[in-house]
This record gives structure tokens, sequence and C-alpha cells, in this order.
């Protein structure tokens, strides 16, 4: 109300075309107000301006309701409709406008794996860093091993040992050491076959005979002991010894093997050092080179022409091989 009409109302516009909805009532229809086409705001006709603008009293300026400030740079605007599921017809997309919008980075193939010079991860440095942490840990276990538990580890083998060596039986028929040479025949010279007048006697002390009994009567030709020695195991070369006593001088006789004489003397000589005469301590042995057959074969101490067979004997046994003990 204003002091020029005394309290009347009289129909107007309203200020500043700010009520939207003026075609709905007469007041509004009589000023002008029309409903909204695509072509203008709500109510009053022309643009109206901006709600909650402040101005001073009497100031009236055109309305920019429907107008668009110009965005900053890299600010986006979002859409604003002319009317209700149409777009404003100012609205640009932000591609559209200068400078663009502000666009993410984008992925490319050659950023991958180019070592520093993409994004992509770098696939040899993590290769070579997974290979040293594996090294260090295969180290710091072989560590462990060698320096930890050392105590705990000669145990076990101790007690592995010896569980090992309990459940081993022994063997019940013994391997025969094949380095090991077969044991040949020993006899004493009473139980060879005595001929030609020699005989058994046990006068005369130190025989190793059993009970001291030895062979005499050697010294006359053609006396001789025979011995058929059997288990030969194999057909070669062995030695013959013959173990006998002299009066303190050498004697020498003639061996025969298989029937044939020895290329050499049987040599019975005084090794033992004796006096003259002293038959008990001329005890001692000689030996002989001899080549047998496999199984039985014959050798004969003989009294031949021309031998000197003041001699008793006292055991006779055989070597393989040639040896001289």
């Amino acid at each position: 109300m204003t002091p020029g009409n005394n309290g009347e109302h009289t129909p107007s516009a309203p200020e500043g075309d700010d009520d939207p909805f003026g075609y709905l009532y007469e007041d509004g229809q009589a000023a002008g107000a029309t409903p909204p086409s695509g072509g203008g705001g709500y109510g009053y006709p022309g643009t109206r301006p901006s709600y909650n603008q402040v101005r001073a009293v009497g100031d009236r300026r055109p309305s920019t309701y429907g107008t668009q400030a110009a965005p900053t740079y890299g600010q986006q605007v979002p859409p604003q409709q002319q009317s209700y599921g149409q777009p404003n017809a100012h609205y640009a997309a932000p591609e559209t406008q200068s400078g663009g919008a502000p666009t993410a980075p984008q992925y490319t193939p050659a950023s991958r794996g180019s070592g520093g010079r993409g994004g992509g991860p770098n696939t040899k440095g993590l290769l070579i860093a997974a290979i040293a942490v594996v090294a260090v840990v295969a180290i710091g276990i072989g560590a462990a091993m060698m320096f930890g538990g050392g105590d705990e580890g000669d145990k076990k083998e101790a007690g592995a040992g010896s569980t090992q060596a309990e459940t081993v039986k022994p063997s019940e028929k013994p391997t025969k050491d094949p380095a090991k040479p077969a044991k040949l025949p020993k006899t004493d010279a009473k139980a060879l076959k005595l001929e030609g007048g020699t005989t058994t006697a046990s006068d005369i002390d130190g025989a190793k005979s059993a009970g001291g009994v030895y062979v005499a009567g050697l010294n006359k030709v053609g006396a001789q002991a025979t011995w058929s020695v059997n288990g030969i195991p194999k057909s070669g070369d062995y030695t013959l010894f013959v173990g006998y006593g002299v009066p303190g001088k050498a004697a020498e006789t003639t061996l025969l093997v298989n029937g044939t004489p020895s290329d050499r003397k049987l040599n019975m000589d005084n090794f033992a050092k004796a006096e003259e005469g002293d038959w008990a301590k001329g005890w001692t042995k000689t030996y002989a080179y001899v080549h047998l057959n496999k199984g039985t074969n014959t050798l004969v101490v003989s009294c031949q022409e021309g031998d000197q067979c003041d001699a008793n004997l006292d055991q006779v046994w055989l070597k393989a091989g040639h040896v001289n003990h």
C-alpha cells in the first residue's frame, strides 16, 4: 500500500515479476501474466531476475533468468534444462568448449614393462628381487643346518648306526676267504709207509711228532719212507718240508715225486749246528720245491747209492707255491 492510493488496492503486476504463478489468479491475468511457454519464464512476460537477488529499493534490473554465466577454465557447468525433460539450448558438452574437459591418464601398451619410461610394472626388477629373496632363504637354511643341531644330528646318526648293527645277523655259513690259502696236509713220519729197514723209535729226545716217535734206520741203501698225500686242491707248484735230526754232521737223500727222482738231492745239512754225535741237539728242518697234480700224489724219501743217509725223520708237510718257511 502506498500514500497515493489511499488504502485502495489496485491490481498491478507483482514487484519485479516475482510471482511465477500470476497467471493463476485474476489480478495476474489483468496484469498480463501468462502460463509458461517454450520461449519465456513463468508468470509475467519477459525474462525474470534470479531468485534471492538483493537490489536497492526502486532498482529494477533486467531479469537474468535463463542465462548462463561463462564458466571458468577447467570448471564443468552442470547441464540446465529449459523445461521439464528438455535440455537447455545453451548447454554444450565440455568436450566442445575451449580447452576441452580434463581427462584421466590413458593406459597404452607402450607404457607397460618399459623399465621406468612408462607407468607399467618393471617385471625384470621384480624377477631379480624374487630370486634374491629365494637365495637369502636358502643360505639361511643351509647355515642353520650346518651350525645348528649338530649334537642332535650326531645322536641320530649314532642311533641309526646302532640300530643297523643290531639288525644285521651273522651268516650261518661264513664264506671262505679267497685270499687265504687252502690248508694242506701235514703228518708225523711214523705214519708213512716204511720200507727197506726203516723203523720207528723214540729213545732220542726232541722230536716234535706225537709221543716223540720218529723214523730211524734210513742209513742203508734201499731204505725209504713213502707219503701218499691226498687232497691236493689243484695242480701246481708246492713246497715239501721235512723235519729231521742229524748227529752234528750233514746228510742228503733222494726225493722221488710220483715215481720220478728230483733233479736235486734233499739237503739234510746240520742247520742246528749241533756237536758231532749229539742227536738230541740236531733236530731241524729242510725243504724242496715240487710240482704236484690235483688229488693224490706220492712223495718218497729214500737212500740211494752215493747218498749220505745218517738221519732220522720226524714230520712232513706241504705249503702252496715256492716258499722257504
